[in-house]
């Protein structure tokens, strides 16, 4: 980041607000979304806010027209944060909050969605196929594996089309792991991604913009343990190593968090984001998927990135909550 801390927080109005976080929730992501939301007031309430952490349920909006909050900050993990209906209705009524808007909160939400925009914009994604369960029910399980295996072959990663936290998520190495996957990926989502496996070094690339336009923090490397960067090695400590910043060159950095930018401009996200990419050994960038709502629990990334740039989450949350204000 260019700017200092300090200037940072001169940008801001430091006045106390009401904030209401969302966390819970009924997505498969419950516990994570509880986890964020804890610590997200945690560090908003250190920063002078008044916090509330509740559920969303049937009495929400009836309990903000009796009690408006000034700023919501959803802390919803999975479809019932991140698809773009909550933020919706939000605007709708007029309330403040922070994170992307709807339209593209549903862009990104939606992961074949988003690479295809970032594929016309002239960015490297890893070849994909995008399947439906109902393909499945028409054309044979058969058939339709034998092209998936044609057409983007092994190694790959089988993924649900929504959702986060690596729920749902296959490396395939062998073919006979394929139908498994499958499976695995319509738990989570109606639709699933297959991906082109590629090798590289894994980065997590934050985007936050603190009142000067989007802005990159330090790329955070990843090297799980097991070497698969699944549910539990997101939240498990011990099981992923992190480093922030990433053990790139300066010029590969640079390239890998100016994409990152550039990817957050072009789906229209706002506040926050979190860009994923692989730097592969030719030094090629490659776009795997935005994130509109990352994770802010004890080990997740976004949180580092704050602490590797030199600023602390208090001040960076609080920073985003009085950007709501505005925007």
């Amino acid at each position: 980041m260019n700017l200092r801390l300090e200037e940072y927080l001169i940008m801001t109005d430091k006045s106390a607000l009401d904030i209401a976080v969302l966390a819970g929730g009924i997505s498969h992501e419950r516990d994570v979304s509880l986890r964020s939301g804890a610590r997200l007031s945690d560090e908003l309430r250190r920063a002078g806010h008044r916090v509330t952490v509740r559920e969303p349920n049937a009495t929400l909006f009836e309990d903000f027209a009796a009690s408006p909050p000034d700023v919501v900050w959803p802390a919803l993990h999975g479809a019932s944060g991140e698809d773009g209906a909550l933020q919706a209705l939000l605007r709708g009524r007029g309330i403040r909050y922070v994170g992307s808007h709807s339209e593209a909160a549903g862009l990104a939400w939606f992961k074949p969605t988003a690479k295809v925009l970032v594929d016309r914009a002239g960015f490297a994604t890893p070849k994909w196929l995008s399947l439906p369960q109902e393909t499945f029910r028409e054309l044979g399980a058969g058939g339709v594996l034998g092209e998936v295996l044609a057409g983007i072959g092994t190694p790959a990663v089988v993924k649900p089309a929504q959702g986060g936290s690596a729920q749902g998520v296959t490396i395939v190495d062998d073919s006979s792991v394929l139908p498994r996957a499958m499976v695995d990926a319509y738990t989570y989502s109606d639709t699933a991604l297959v991906e082109q496996k590629v090798d590289g070094v894994e980065l997590a690339i934050a985007v936050v913009d603190m009142g000067d336009g989007p802005q990159a923090l330090p790329a955070v490397e990843i090297e799980p343990v097991s070497g698969v960067y699944s549910f539990e090695a997101r939240y498990n400590a011990g099981e992923t190593m992190f480093y922030a910043p990433a053990r790139v060159d300066d010029d590969l950095a640079a390239l890998a968090t100016s994409t990152a930018v550039n990817i957050h401009k072009l789906l229209g996200l706002r506040h926050i984001s979190r860009i994923d990419v692989i730097v592969d050994a030719e030094g090629t960038v490659w776009f795997l998927e935005a994130n509109m709502l990352p994770g802010l629990t004890e080990t997740s990334l976004v949180p580092q990135a704050i602490e590797a740039a030199g600023l602390t989450l208090s001040a960076v949350y609080s920073t985003l909550v009085h950007r709501a204000m505005t925007d």
